[in-house]
């Protein structure tokens, strides 16, 4: 068999078994509201029927049902809990220049307004998403009555740590599109190591995975996707971080001590120094405040968003 022949025969089965993977993965997980914002379909999934609004934001890897079984029950009784699959993540279309921070925030801002016409909302949001909170922030200030940030990512860090092989494999022009089509292959087995390296030092919540919808990552498009942003970010954070200073918003984030997955004096570090904010160290937590620490964060969502007023 020649080399080319073994290609060809490589990239068809890789492209059937995505194909046969994406089916069932998708078939599992139900899909709820979907924003049309410009011909893109922005998904959502809603907790709670009336009250003050809060609007999720997931972090890298992962999509709406981080938020819909850990932090959104503990505000659904008393306020309208939006958590948004990011452009390209989860069930959510990607646009043009999806990778870009700005335009995250502006699709994410759209489906709350369709969903919340002139209201204003507390905004959290988690690793990744906290990046895109702040955006959100900066940009459309008169919809963001408070920030609450968990883990975020910041500023640029510096250098090339934390752009994993995988992620540069997956956007290479020459080779990307097949690396794509065998992810579904090795990435699940994988996910294991992932889970654990991400809450460390506390141990994954029985059933994370699942439970998270993490298999949706290893469909290629929104694996692809998900490098594109992790590779674009620093660039992004360098052309977003020195308006920090403008946020007039209360603002609280969460940071865990023993953080393995991002620096977090890099990011909260020069935060603080930037915007005034509170800051809740937790000296024994990692990268997964909302699932250790989910009360203290739901007590400062309610107090923000009694601050706002009844028509926040």
């Amino acid at each position: 068999m020649t080399i080319v022949v073994f290609l060809v025969v490589l990239v068809l089965a890789g492209c059937v078994t995505s194909a046969v993977y994406t089916a069932r993965v998708e078939s599992k997980y139900e899909t709820e509201r979907f924003l049309d914002i410009d011909g893109t379909q922005i998904h959502a999934r809603l907790a709670g029927d009336s009250g003050p609004v809060v609007v999720m934001i997931h972090g890298a890897s992962a999509n709406a049902h981080e938020f819909d079984w850990s932090l959104a029950p503990l505000l659904a009784d008393t306020h309208r809990v939006i958590m948004i699959d990011r452009p390209g993540h989860g069930f959510s279309d990607r646009p043009q220049d999806g990778h870009m921070l700005g335009t995250q925030a502006r699709y994410i801002s759209e489906a709350v307004k369709q969903l919340a016409p002139d209201e204003s909302a507390v905004f959290v949001g988690h690793s990744f998403g906290g990046a895109v909170a702040l955006r959100i922030a900066l940009d459309h200030p008169e919809q963001v009555s408070g920030l609450v940030l968990l883990a975020p990512v910041t500023h640029d860090w510096g250098n090339d740590s934390g752009t994993a092989w995988y992620n540069r494999a997956a956007t290479h022009p020459v080779y990307g599109a097949l690396f794509q089509q065998l992810v579904p292959l090795v990435g699940p087995s994988q996910a294991a190591g992932g889970v654990v390296a991400v809450f460390d030092p506390s141990p994954a919540p029985e059933g994370y995975a699942e439970r998270a919808g993490l298999p949706l990552l290893f469909r290629p498009s929104v694996f692809r996707n998900n490098a594109e942003d992790v590779l674009a970010l620093r660039g992004e954070l360098g052309a977003q971080q020195d308006r920090y200073p403008n946020l007039g918003m209360p603002i609280t984030v969460f940071s865990g001590a023993l953080d393995t997955v991002i620096a977090p004096q890099i990011h909260v570090g020069q935060l603080k120094h930037q915007a005034e904010l509170d800051l809740v160290k937790i000296q024994d937590g990692g990268h997964m405040p909302h699932h250790t620490h989910s009360e203290e964060i739901a007590a400062v969502i309610r107090a923000y968003a009694a601050q706002a007023g009844p028509d926040a």
